[in-house]
This record gives C-alpha cells, structure tokens and sequence, in this order.
C-alpha cells in the first residue's frame, strides 16, 4: 500500500537498498559503540549506580521525541532531509559527550545522549525508507536487506570501541570522538538518495485515517505490540549485558565481543527474513521470533558463564530480527502512502517509548534489585516473560480474527 513504484521495475527501489545498506553498516556502528560504553560510560560518572543506564535511556528517549517530528520532517521534505538531520544530531550528541568525559559532568553526558537519540530515530527510517520506492513483492526483502547492513556495523562498532574506547587519557573520549567522524563522513551517503519527495495532498483530498484509527486497526495494532515487545525486551537484556559480564569477573573487551556476537545475530538473519516471511507469512515469522526471545532468557537464566552470555545475546538478536522485521513489514503493509507520516511517526514514538522505559529498568534490575550481579541479571530476564506473553496473545487474536478484505 506505501508501494509508488511500478511493481515490475525496481531499478530505483535496488539503487536506494545499497545507499542504505551502506548507511546502516557505516553510521549504525556508532550505537554498538554507544551502546557498550554507555553504560560503564555512566557508571563511572554518575553518583550512584543504579544511574549507570540512565544515558542509554535517555538515547532512546531522545529517539521517541525525536520519531514523530522527524516522520513529519520526511513526510513533508523528504528522505534525505531527515536523515542529514539525524547525522547532524548524531555528531552533535558525541561532541556534547565527549566534552562531558574530559569534565566529569553527568548531566551533560546525559545531555549528549539525548542528541545521539537524534540520530537513532532517523537511523530506525532506513526500514521505510527501502520500501517507499519497492513494488509489493519487493518490499519484504528489501527492507530485511537494509536491516542486513547491520551486519558490517556489528563488526565495525565494538572493533573501533576496543580501538578507541581508551585511546586517550581520559576513558571512552577517543570513542566518542570517532562517532563524530563517522556522523560527518556518512552524512555525504545520503546526497545519492534517490526517493521522491511525497506528493502533498490537494485541498479536500483524502488525508487517510486519524492516529486513533490507525491504531485501532487489528494488524496496526499487533505489529506496533510485537515490534514494541521485541525492541524493548532486547534493549532491556543488552543494555545491562556489559555491566553483567563486567560485573561477573570478565573482562571489558570480553563485553564488546559479546556485544559484536549479538549484533551479528541481529542482522545476519536479514538475508533470509524477507524470503521467510515471503514464503511462511509475517505472523508466523513474529511468532518464531518472540519464542526465540523467550529461549535467550532461559538461557541467561541458566548461568553466568561466558557461554551463557554469548548465547543468550545470539538468541536475544536473533528473537529481535525476526519479531521487529515482521512487525515493521506487517505495518509497511498496513497503510497508504498518505498516511506514511502519521503511522510511522506514532508507531516509532510507542516503541522507544517503551524501550526508554526498558533501558531505565534495565538499570535499576540490574543494580538495585538484588544483593548480587547475578540477582541483578536474573530480574532483568525474567521481567521479559509478562511482556512475551502480552504480543503472543495479540498475535493469537489476530489469526483468530476473520480475515478482513482490503
């Protein structure tokens, strides 16, 4: 329904794929960095522990505010637009950052995670984005290989963590101080975008449905669940991760390769999930990927050795690929182009809502919930089991429901 382009030629649709598989491997391996130097990041400056999180909180948090203006900034000037504006937040948020490591101020570093939220939201339109020119058959894959370019950021990310994270005096500046490069240099990707601006609507022309109604239709409202659920759950369990691992005797490097096994397993299986969900259908794909959720936090739960972590997080990303593709294939489905900005805009707005809520959580489970790092990590994984079953249910209502026609 988003589809503009005619279905038999997807020669614009394949150009604009490789731009963004290209700014999903460069600019995404800024938040594998991020997101393992944050938090200890946090730890060493905030005052008390149970704060240590609170910057990747507030990234995620920065991208929820961010996502319905920036939706709106694209529905009205485009696609190239909002992403230059999401690398300028991007730089921007590690310079802020990495001035408040040289100073030791908490607050500010807080300040620049919001900014680098900034750039999370407009990185979370790159899914869009490959679909806006796809005809219908062409949508899935496209979309899960743009998801694929995690792939080189997984690797790329914790490498350059290790490289940089205590390359000068003051511990993780070098780090944030690379993510100003990459902002600045995978900002130039985007000027060979090739995606029409939106056609604005005439005067009395039909605008689509309202934010309510669009929630209020059965497969908007399950995919927005299930793409809440898997990005929050695996927020909530890696957001805690390197503190574990750390917390547990091993060393910090051990934490980045934990955290570069489990971006890798969140954007391997990019090559095939489009082809699976082209083959079994996205409800099935979703449901697969909420049990695999539930088997990385059995996993976790069955001890702390090194492996555990390794496969837990494996499982954990994983889970999140095939729940999060299928849900945002299921609601690039879902809507017509006119209603593009309201949907995706409100739709990325509940699900880092969530996921801040998650990330703070994270925290405070982690820290202040037991007497014990280990206390600490079971509480994180057992708080997924209420929210695994609250998107399986929605998932068994809507196959259950009689389909509808249109």
């Amino acid at each position: 329904m988003t589809a503009v382009a005619d279905p038999a030629d997807n020669k614009r649709a394949i150009r604009n794929v490789w731009v963004l598989v290209a700014a999903q491997a460069l600019l995404g391996s800024q938040m594998p960095m991020i997101f393992v130097l944050g938090g200890l990041a946090g730890q060493s400056l905030a005052s008390n522990a149970c704060w240590a999180t609170v910057p990747i909180s507030m990234i995620v948090f920065g991208s929820m505010t961010t996502a319905p203006w920036m939706s709106q900034v694209m529905q009205a000037w485009g696609r190239r637009a909002g992403f230059m504006i999401g690398t300028m937040g991007g730089a921007l948020g590690a310079s802020i950052s990495a001035y408040a490591l040289f100073h030791g101020s908490f607050p500010l570093f807080l300040l620049g995670s919001y900014f680098t939220g900034i750039y999370q939201s407009a990185q979370g339109f790159y899914r869009f984005a490959a679909v806006d020119t796809a005809s219908d058959a062409f949508r899935p894959k496209a979309m899960s290989y743009v998801m694929a370019g995690g792939l080189v950021s997984a690797i790329i990310g914790p490498q350059l963590t290790k490289l940089t994270s205590d390359a000068m005096v003051v511990p993780f500046m070098g780090a944030y101080l690379t993510v100003i490069a990459i902002n600045l240099v995978g900002s130039l990707l985007f000027l060979t975008l090739d995606i029409p601006k939106p056609e604005k609507a005439e005067p009395g022309s039909d605008a689509g449905r309202s934010r309510w109604e669009l929630l209020k239709t059965p497969r908007i409202l399950v995919a927005v669940i299930t793409g809440m659920v898997s990005y929050a759950l695996m927020n909530l369990v890696m957001t805690s991760t390197p503190l574990a691992v750390v917390g547990c005797g091993f060393e910090q490097d051990k934490a980045a390769d934990i955290v570069s096994g489990h971006v890798l397993a969140m954007f391997v299986p990019s090559f095939f999930t489009g082809h699976l969900i082209a083959r079994f259908g996205v409800e099935k794909i979703m449901a697969l990927g909420l049990v695999i959720l539930a088997a990385a936090g059995g996993v976790a739960l069955a001890g702390v050795e090194l492996m555990n972590f390794f496969v837990a997080l494996i499982l954990l990303g994983v889970g999140w690929n095939f729940g999060f593709i299928g849900a945002s294939t299921m609601l690039a489905g879902s809507h017509t182009p006119a209603e593009r900005g309201r949907v995706q805009g409100i739709n990325d707005m509940i699900v880092f809502g969530c996921v801040t809520i998650a990330s703070l959580a994270s925290g405070g489970l982690m820290n202040c919930s037991g007497g014990s790092v280990v206390e600490g990590w079971n509480a994180v994984n057992m708080a997924m089991a209420p929210f695994l079953m609250l998107a399986g249910g929605a998932l068994i209502w809507l196959t259950l429901r009689p389909k509808e026609i249109g």
